[in-house]
């Protein structure tokens, strides 16, 4: 394809990004080709270039890896990203504040919560909220994050081991992944894509039962956790499969900005809830895990122990939620707070009839106030500001640009899955092609948050 001597400036008008020229060399316009017919003078007939994916099968999720092989050895891998586009960040500019949540929540599908909370985190600090947040609000997002870390981690582990053959390894992992999306549904009223974390705190307090359901969840999940480790941890043909695969040490994870269990494995103690907490994380008694095995098989030791420390965590949260049964879970101030009474219908499917019959019988008022809340939202004042935490794949961050109305004027968000499958070729470079898949598997890259 011929070079297009005229690349598009596109940052002329926005006053958060500048203008990009190209000065020097051909500007190539990539279309999904191979990279033969992009620039003939790749093709010299030295190496074979081989697509792996974009399909489930091949790679994890809607990834397409071009791959330069020497034999069974790989010489150069690329990752392509893009075939999951789905615009969410563009069309939160569209849509208020409160309805920013149930756009973000479905970007990283496995991990839906740490996607709510970075946002939710940071229209908080943009309204200056972010102190008078009701710690009984705070004790739910912690339980439910670290739920989600533990049933995220769960499916890293099982669709890992689909992809090299252990497929007792998937069936277990999803089987107790299903207890955790029971909680998630009993509380928030969804599996996935929940929309529960509402800036001022959470769309509705735990519901009756909540408590015993969790820690019977809690007791049986503590039983079938050690079943992993018996069946990978010494595991011949496991470890053979991932020891020594996928390198990649401290000083490649430091120049590559990547986080969470990658750079964990390293023996960087780095984890967002102890070096710079949010919403009491530093009360909370826990172990950042680390190990000093910078390869998959130290990858998945690090998930396999945080989904211990997770544990830990909750059964924590349990015990506060227990004490503070009947405390706020929504900032009083009227002019921000949906209603935060909300219970369930019957089918699990919107509100129940109880709660439309409180809200359509308090007052005409009240009935217009809600509406125009729900309808036109609040105002946010002018700024900007970043959010980040600890997701289960690393640091997802969130920043959010507000021009003074009601909807966000930039919403953008640092996922790690996008960042870290940077290490691709770092990774797969020298391996061999079946290396590749469990190089990958180990970042647990999510296409949902790369193409977002």
């Amino acid at each position: 394809m011929s070079p297009d001597p005229h690349p598009t400036d596109t940052g002329t008008t926005d006053p958060y990004a500048g203008t990009t020229e190209s000065t020097s060399g051909p500007v190539f316009t990539v279309t999904g080709q191979d990279w033969d017919t992009i620039d003939p003078s790749l093709a010299d007939g030295d190496r074979i270039v081989v697509n792996m994916g974009p399909q489930h099968p091949s790679t994890h999720g809607v990834l397409r890896l071009i791959l330069e092989i020497d034999g069974e050895t790989v010489t150069d891998a690329r990752a392509g990203i893009g075939y999951l586009h789905t615009g969410i960040e563009k069309n939160m500019e569209y849509r208020t504040w409160t309805q920013g949540v149930t756009f973000c929540t479905r970007m990283d599908y496995v991990a839906p919560f740490s996607n709510e909370a970075a946002y939710v985190g940071a229209v908080e600090k943009l309204l200056g909220i972010d102190a008078i947040v009701p710690q009984r609000a705070l004790d739910i997002r912690v339980l439910m994050l670290e739920l989600n870390r533990i049933s995220s981690h769960l499916v890293c582990i099982a669709t890992g081991g689909m992809e090299i053959g252990a497929l007792t390894v998937m069936t277990c992992g999803f089987r107790d992944r299903e207890l955790i999306l029971d909680l998630f549904e009993a509380i928030s009223g969804l599996r996935m894509n929940h929309a529960y974390f509402r800036p001022g705190g959470v769309a509705q307090d735990l519901p009756d039962g909540a408590i015993a359901l969790l820690r019977d969840k809690v007791a049986l999940l503590k039983k079938r956790l050690p079943e992993y480790a018996a069946l990978c941890n010494a595991n011949p043909i496991f470890k053979g499969r991932l020891q020594g695969v996928g390198h990649l040490d401290l000083a490649g994870c430091l120049a590559l900005g990547i986080s969470g269990p990658p750079l964990r494995a390293t023996g960087y103690d780095w984890d967002l809830r102890r070096t710079d907490p949010y919403w009491g994380y530093e009360t909370y008694d826990f172990d950042v895990v680390t190990r000093d095995e910078p390869d998959a098989y130290g990858r998945f030791r690090v998930r396999l122990d945080e989904m211990w420390e997770s544990m830990r965590i909750v059964e924590q949260a349990i015990d506060r939620l227990e004490a503070s049964a009947g405390d706020p879970v929504m900032i009083g101030d009227a002019k921000i707070a949906w209603p935060a009474q909300l219970s369930v219908g019957a089918d699990g499917q919107g509100n129940s009839a109880e709660h439309i019959r409180r809200i359509m019988g308090e007052s005409m008022e009240a009935l217009i106030h809600h509406f125009k809340l729900v309808t036109e939202g609040f105002r946010v004042p002018t700024g900007q500001t970043y959010m980040a935490i600890e997701a289960p794949r690393g640091e997802i961050g969130c920043h959010a640009v507000s021009d003074g109305g009601t909807r966000p004027y930039r919403v953008h968000f640092r996922d790690p899955s996008f960042v870290n499958l940077q290490a691709t070729s770092v990774m797969s470079e020298g391996g061999m092609i079946s290396d590749v898949i469990v190089a990958v598997a180990s970042i647990d890259p999510v296409m949902g948050g790369v193409d977002r």
